[in-house]
């Protein structure tokens, strides 16, 4: 018996959307037994997970054909052309492509890579997906590209040129999506607070975000995921103070806290620049939280400037770090500065993710005792408005829904809910 389409996703919350639209293209055109990488370029880690994971599916499935696409193969499909596990290479923009998941094109075809020039794209269509399996919440890709150059990133040469989806296409979908009775939905791309640059009138993602939640009236919640904070719009920081359904949750785009290593980044922002957001948004919206990315080791980045970054997470009380140590991508300018020593980068990067651990901790100690809705992902497992994972003790209940649970304890990652009235076990 023929198995079914498999798609494996690495990467952003952008990959998990377009995953589900490849997904359905696949399923459409009746498309079955292939495997489907949608790879993440984002560090060279991601990208040597991706080829360890494509050599794995090989060895256990040798019949299957095997299709990679995603920024790492956008980037550089020869390297995964020449993989002998590899059936075929598909761009970025090909994969959104209802054709390109035809089986004759997509497994019948001598032509091993099919990526066409990302930075000749100019328009993102808004694809309308009907559902994401196993997941509660939903994304919606609003924006796609980036036109900035910061010195340490590849994914501009992955994603192409900064464009926005049309605001009516985005409502659309995000009506289709509450139809079909999810709760939440999460604005995804890959700059979003660029968002309507390119379109007529210039929208911005706080004028969307408005419109969004004036004409889905249903729509439960919504979270945008992550900005860079320097271009966060007046409309935005009003939805923050004002409109309940937007979930005080942002992740922010910092990078670093030393001045000099933002330059060296090419970054559009300086550390007061960060502080001043995150007591503003924190002034309008007191129950609002922060996650951040930040890089460790980034080439010059000396002792004084690290600690900048450790007393930036304090001074912008920060709960979340998503820590990347610093790896050079071929053809950033970021990959020809000196380097540091890689044990150093290593070490830096610990520091700042048990940082990171400590500022949580905090947060779930202030939690504590309070009781809140939350959205279950599955029976046993939801999240607050803060994206606080809330794991259930002694029952189960219905992914999707949004219960009051009691933050009865914590383990240092998320919490321990229960009903309220209920017995501790």
């Amino acid at each position: 018996m023929t198995k079914p389409l498999e798609i494996v996703t690495f990467g952003c919350r952008l990959n998990t959307y377009e995953s589900e639209v490849m997904k359905s293209h696949a399923e459409e055109a009746g498309l079955e037994g292939a495997i489907v990488f949608n790879t993440c370029a984002v560090t060279g880690e991601a990208v040597r997970q991706a080829r360890q994971a494509i050599r794995k599916a090989r060895r256990e499935n040798p019949e299957a054909r095997i299709i990679v696409t995603g920024c790492a193969a956008q980037v550089n499909p020869g390297e995964f052309a020449e993989m002998p596990e590899v059936d075929l290479v598909l761009g970025n923009a090909e994969k959104m492509k209802a054709e390109s998941w035809q089986p004759a094109l997509a497994l019948h075809t001598n032509e091993r890579i099919r990526v066409n020039d990302i930075m000749s794209v100019k328009e993102t269509a808004g694809h309308l997906v009907q559902g994401f399996e196993g997941r509660a919440r939903a994304f919606v890709q609003v924006q796609n590209g980036c036109d900035h150059r910061c010195t340490f990133c590849i994914i501009p040469y992955g994603r192409g040129p900064s464009r926005s989806v049309p605001a009516g296409e985005v409502v659309t979908q995000v009506r289709q999506l509450v139809e079909n009775g999810y709760r939440e939905v999460v604005l995804t791309g890959v700059d979003i607070t660029s968002y309507g640059s390119d379109l007529p009138g210039s929208p911005s993602l706080g004028n969307l975000a408005a419109r969004i939640l004036k004409l889905v009236p249903e729509l439960q919640r919504l979270r945008i995921s992550s900005i860079d904070s320097i271009e966060a719009d007046d409309a935005l920081m009003r939805l923050i103070a004002d409109e309940e359904r937007l979930m005080p949750h942002l992740h922010l785009s910092l990078q670093s806290g030393d001045n000099m290593i933002l330059k060296r980044m090419k970054r559009r922002h300086a550390r007061e620049d960060s502080i001043r957001f995150c007591e503003e948004a924190r002034r309008l919206r007191p129950d609002i939280v922060f996650g951040a990315d930040f890089i460790a080791g980034f080439p010059t980045e000396t002792d004084e400037m690290f600690e900048n970054t450790m007393r930036l997470v304090d001074e912008c009380g920060l709960t979340w770090l998503h820590v990347f140590p610093f790896s050079p991508r071929p053809g950033t300018p970021a990959a020809r500065m000196p380097q540091l020593d890689r044990h150093l980068v290593k070490t830096r990067a610990e520091r700042l993710r048990a940082k990171g651990a400590a500022r949580l901790a905090l947060h779930l100690d202030a939690g504590l005792g309070l009781t809140l809705p939350v959205l279950m992902e599955s029976e046993t497992l939801g999240r607050t408005h803060q994206f606080t994972p809330v794991r259930l003790a002694g029952t189960s209940l219905r992914a999707g829904d949004i219960l009051p649970l009691r933050l009865a304890a914590h383990d240092g990652q998320s919490f321990e809910g229960r009903r309220p009235g209920a017995e501790a076990a």
